[in-house]
């Protein structure tokens, strides 16, 4: 019997960030769509919520895997639409995020701006771009946003990779500039 716990991640296009952990062992489900934290000027921001099992992929992988598949280090004019961000479901999660942001800032040359937010709202994506990688991976915005990010994955997580979901990468020319 599974064990599922969940968490959300928020960084960059819901459409790649669901394609990532979509592509990991011991991810159930992922939800794509737009999460809400409490307190002033958050509002809702292109994230996913991924459902997993940590004793198949512990959380310090998923969240290494989120850093290293968006811009973490990187403030820019899209950032309310695409904030970097953990989104947990209680405090004491959030103490131990946070504390694994820390152990994770001295593998970045630059400071991780990643925050780490209480979830508060859910807004699901329309159904058409809801598991869009999947459906449209020869779309050039997945072959130039997406599959440098799951080519990252096969590189730096293989073990923690679905090999069968990424066996296209092995074939075509693909950016490395994710």
């Amino acid at each position: 019997m599974k064990r599922t716990k969940k968490i959300g991640f928020g960084g960059g296009c819901h459409w790649c960030t669901e394609a990532v952990f979509q592509s990991l062992k011991g991810v159930y489900d992922v939800k794509q769509g737009w999460i809400a934290s409490d307190g002033e000027g958050f509002a809702f921001s292109e994230a996913v919520i991924v459902a997993y099992d940590a004793t198949i992929i512990p959380l310090e992988i998923l969240i290494e895997v989120h850093l290293r598949t968006h811009k973490s280090t990187s403030e820019h004019s899209m950032r309310k639409k695409y904030r970097s961000a953990i989104y947990v479901y209680d405090e004491s999660e959030a103490a131990i995020v946070s504390e694994l942001l820390e152990v994770f800032q001295s593998k970045f040359s630059d400071q991780l701006i990643t925050q780490v937010l209480l979830f508060s709202k859910f807004k699901p994506s329309r159904q058409e771009i809801v598991n869009y990688y999947y459906k449209n991976p020869q779309k050039p915005f997945c072959e130039t946003f997406i599959n440098p990010k799951l080519k990252l994955l096969l590189n730096q997580f293989s073990n923690y990779t679905k090999i069968d979901n990424l066996q296209h990468l092995n074939h075509g020319n693909y950016k490395n500039n994710v």
